[in-house]
């Protein structure tokens, strides 16, 4: 096999800094996978984190000063995979989170695909995968493609 990572993984993009926001979803075109869904500030995210449909999520801790507890709970009541992304070290990660993989800011491209090929193989592993649903033709609706896709 040549490939190694994922492919197609529908990513939830939660980062309060719009520069950043758009480089690291700039980072996840280039690593083949699309944003589902972006949020700037906790309000939109809980919104966002109830209706969107997507793969994994990528959770800024700090956003505008709020910690980002309340995202991470409905995603992981959603029983979706997600990773932290921090400037504060994993000290800075809410406590009964701690557990769950963080991204140190700032990261390379090369540690963003592998933290998410990581989590999407730990989350295989636990049989946490979503109903396969048939493959979809080439440029159809996403919320048609199967999540095995981006399950590793």
């Amino acid at each position: 096999m040549t490939t190694t990572r994922p492919a197609g993984c529908s990513v939830f993009l939660v980062e309060d800094e719009v520069m950043i926001r758009m480089m690291v979803a700039d980072m996840l075109e280039e690593l083949g996978h699309s944003v589902a869904a972006e949020a700037g500030d906790i309000n939109e995210a809980v919104k966002l984190a109830q209706s969107t449909d997507f793969d994994l999520a990528i959770l800024d801790v700090n956003v505008n000063g709020k910690v980002i507890t309340p995202v991470a709970e409905l995603i992981n009541a959603r029983h979706r995979p997600f990773i932290f992304a921090t400037g504060y070290g994993s000290s800075g990660l809410p406590e009964e989170y701690r557990d769950r993989p963080a991204l140190q800011k700032p990261f390379q491209l090369e540690t963003l695909a592998q933290m998410i090929n990581n989590t999407l193989k730990e989350r295989a592993g636990l049989g946490l995968r979503r109903p396969v649903r048939h493959h979809a033709p080439t440029g159809s609706a996403r919320s048609d493609r199967p999540m095995t896709s981006c399950s590793g």
